[in-house]
C-alpha cells in the first residue's frame, strides 16, 4: 500500500520476521488462556455478572484474534492479489456464515485474515481497485467490480452516510487521513459493521491523485462490545436492585425486630422475674437478610411470651412474611391462646399464605407466679436449660415444621417448672450450624453448652449474650441466627 507522501522517499524496512514471531506466540498463548477462562465462567445464564464476565471473555479473544492475524500480515507482507486466499477459495466463493451473518466454526474466532480487505481509488483515471477479502466482506461479486467513492454510500446506513461523506471529504479536499466506522447492508441483507482506515496519495504537485484504505470487517468486535456493555448494564441494575431490596428487608427487619437490644425487665417483680437480653447475628454475608425473629412480650395477665423463629427464604420476601406471623404470634398470645394451641394457628397460617415458604419455631410461656415454662415448638431447636454450672436440651414435645403439613397439624406442649437462677437459652438455628461439621445443630448447641461455666459466673443476661456473640459472633455462619438469654430472679 503505498504512503500519502511523495514516491521518492524511500519506505521504511518491515520489522523482523523472528519478532513478529515471538509476538504471534504470545498472542496464541494468551489466547488459549483466555479461553480456558472463558469456559471456566460457568454456564448459568440467569446469572448477570457471568453473564458479564463471560462478555468480557469474548471480546478479549476476539481482540486477540483480530491482533493474531494482524501479525501474520505484518509478518507475510502485501499478499499477491492474483494468489488465492488462504482458505483456498475462489474470489467469489463466501464463507459459512451463521444466520445472524457472523462467521461460522473456526472463522468466528480463528483466523481474522478474510475480514481485512484493501481498496484504492485513481482519481485521474477513475479505476478501481478491491481485493478479494473486501468483495467477501461487501457480499459483492468480483465480477461486477470495485464500488466507486459515490456509489459506495448506496450500501450504508443512511444515518452512516455522513459520518462516511466527512470522512472521504476530509482525505480527498483536506488531505486528512481517514479513520472512522460505518455500517453497510449487503445484498443478501446482513448487516455488517466496517472500520475503514485511509490516506490520500499525493502527485509530484501535492495534490490528491488517489485514495487508498484498509477496511476491517469489524462485526464480531462490535458484537462482543455492545454484549459487554449490556450486560455489564444488566449486572448494574441487578446490583441496584439487590441493594434497594437489602435496605428495604433491613428497615422492615428492624420494625419487626423488638425495640429493645439490651437488658429487659417487665413491670413484676419478685423471685420469680425474668432477666431478659436478646441479640441478632448477622450471617458473615450481611447481604442476605433471613428470616430470623426473637421476640419477647409482657401479657396482660401478667405471663411471658418468649419467641424465637426462622422462616425459609432471605431479603423483602421473608422479612415481610416475619411481620405477618409475628404480628399473629402476638395477637394469639394476648388472646391467651396456650403455645401448643397457637403453633396450630400459625401452620394454618403459613399454609394459607399467598408466598410459600416454611418457618421452625419455639414459643414459650412463662408464669412468673409459679415459675412455670409452657412451650411448643415448630421443627426448631430446643432450649437450653442452664442451673447449677450444667446445662442441657428441654425435651422436645412434637411438632413439624410451619406450612409442611395441611391445617390441622397437631402440636404437643410441655412444661418445666424452674428455679430461681435458672438460665435459659432460646436460638435459632442458624447459630448453631456450623458449616462442615456432621451433625451441625448437635455441634453448634454442644458450643453453648460448653458455655455453661460462663453463664453462671455472669452477673445478668445480656452479659450471657455478649458470650454467645463472642463464641458465635466470627463462626463462618451461613444463615443469621438470634439468641434470647432469660435469667430467672434468685429468691434473695
Amino acid at each position: 500500500m503505498p504512503p500519502h507522501l511523495f514516491a521518492d522517499r524511500p519506505s521504511q524496512q518491515p520489522p523482523e520476521r523472528g519478532a513478529v514471531d515471538a509476538l504471534i506466540t504470545q498472542t496464541r498463548r494468551l489466547r488459549g488462556e483466555v479461553d480456558a477462562v472463558r469456559r471456566d465462567a460457568g454456564g448459568d445464564e440467569d446469572d448477570p455478572q457471568g453473564r458479564w464476565q463471560r462478555a468480557l471473555c469474548d471480546l478479549a479473544v476476539h481482540q486477540l484474534d483480530d491482533l493474531g492475524a494482524q501479525l501474520g500480515q505484518l509478518r507475510d507482507g502485501v499478499p499477491d492479489a492474483s494468489a488465492p486466499t488462504e482458505a483456498g477459495a475462489g474470489a467469489g466463493e463466501e464463507h459459512a456464515t451463521q444466520e445472524d451473518g457472523r462467521p461460522s466454526d473456526e472463522q468466528a474466532t480463528g483466523s481474522l485474515l478474510h475480514r481485512i480487505g484493501r481498496a484504492e481509488w485513481n482519481l485521474l483515471n477513475d479505476e478501481v481497485s478491491w481485493s478479494d477479502e473486501l468483495f467477501r466482506i461487501f457480499g459483492r461479486p468480483p465480477e461486477a467490480g470495485g464500488m466507486s467513492l459515490d456509489e459506495l454510500p448506496s450500501m450504508v446506513f443512511p444515518e452512516d452516510q455522513p459520518r462516511l461523506t466527512a470522512l472521504v471529504t476530509g482525505c480527498l479536499i483536506d488531505g486528512k487521513p481517514i479513520d472512522g466506522e460505518f455500517r453497510i447492508v449487503r445484498a443478501d441483507g446482513r448487516v455488517r459493521t466496517v472500520h475503514m482506515v485511509g490516506e490520500p496519495v499525493l502527485d509530484a504537485d501535492g495534490c490528491t491523485a488517489s485514495m487508498w484504505a484498509v477496511l476491517r470487517d469489524v462485526s464480531e468486535l462490535r458484537r462482543s462490545e455492545r454484549a459487554v456493555r449490556e450486560s455489564g448494564d444488566s449486572l448494574r441494575r441487578r446490583q441496584a436492585v439487590e441493594q434497594t431490596e437489602h435496605r428495604v428487608a433491613v428497615e422492615l427487619q428492624e420494625t419487626v425486630l423488638p425495640p429493645w437490644r439490651g437488658p429487659l425487665r417487665f413491670s413484676h417483680d419478685g423471685p420469680g422475674a425474668l432477666d431478659l437480653a436478646g441479640h441478632y447475628l448477622p450471617s458473615l454475608s450481611s447481604d442476605r437478610i433471613g428470616g430470623d425473629w426473637y421476640d419477647a412480650l409482657e401479657l396482660p395477665d401478667g405471663d411471658t411470651l418468649l419467641t424465637v423463629g426462622d422462616l425459609t427464604g432471605h431479603g423483602v420476601a421473608a422479612t415481610s412474611s416475619v411481620a405477618m406471623l409475628l404480628g399473629a404470634l402476638r395477637g394469639l398470645a394476648v388472646a391467651g391462646i396456650r403455645p401448643g394451641p397457637l403453633m396450630g394457628h400459625l401452620n394454618q397460617l403459613m399454609d394459607s399464605a399467598e408466598h410459600t415458604a416454611l418457618g421452625s419455631a419455639v414459643c414459650c410461656r412463662y408464669t412468673p407466679a409459679t415459675r412455670t415454662l409452657t412451650w411448643a415448638q415448630a421443627g426448631h431447636p430446643a432450649p437450653l436449660l442452664f442451673r447449677g454450672g450444667t446445662g442441657c436440651a428441654l425435651t422436645r414435645p412434637e411438632g413439624v415444621l410451619l406450612g409442611a403439613t395441611a391445617s390441622g397439624a397437631a402440636y404437643e406442649q410441655a412444661e418445666v417448672r424452674l428455679h430461681p437462677g435458672d438460665l435459659l437459652v432460646l436460638h435459632t438455628d442458624g447459630l448453631a450450624r456450623v458449616p462442615g461439621a456432621p451433625g451441625s445443630d448437635v455441634s453448634g448447641a454442644d458450643r453453648l453448652l460448653e458455655l455453661a461455666a460462663p453463664f453462671a459466673r455472669a452477673r445478668d443476661a445480656q452479659e450471657c449474650v455478649r458470650l454467645v456473640v463472642d463464641e458465635f459472633g466470627g463462626s463462618p455462619r451461613t444463615d443469621d441466627a438470634c439468641v434470647v438469654v432469660a435469667r430467672v430472679g434468685d429468691l434473695s
